[in-house]
């Protein structure tokens, strides 16, 4: 068997993936957070509402829930330091000093 057959086989094994974006809808949220169980991990997304600094309230518009299993959770985790990475390496390393004042 030649190597490119073998390659062939390698690439055959797994299903096929067919993503379906027919009831996907874009967001946009600039605040995250994140809860657990042990059975599920929550995501929270929204937006900001504070546009003057020194509010001695920040609201925070929820808009979206996202709930995964702590193995989704998990690869999630470890795709978002790829991207950040590779963020980093073409546009520099984010300072987490100044993400903490936004």
């Amino acid at each position: 068997m030649s190597d490119d057959t073998v390659d062939k086989k390698k690439k055959t094994n797994g299903p096929k993936i067919r993503w379906d974006d027919s009831k996907m809808r874009s967001v946009y949220a600039n605040v995250c957070n994140v809860s657990s169980t042990r059975e599920e991990v929550t995501l929270l997304f929204g937006t900001n509402q504070a546009w003057r600094a020194g509010q001695q309230e920040v609201g925070i518009e929820l808009t979206d829930r996202v709930i995964v299993s702590p193995f989704a959770a998990k690869r999630l985790a470890l795709l978002l330091s790829g991207v950040v990475g590779e963020y980093e390496k073409r546009f520099g390393t984010l300072d987490e000093t100044e993400m903490k004042g936004k």
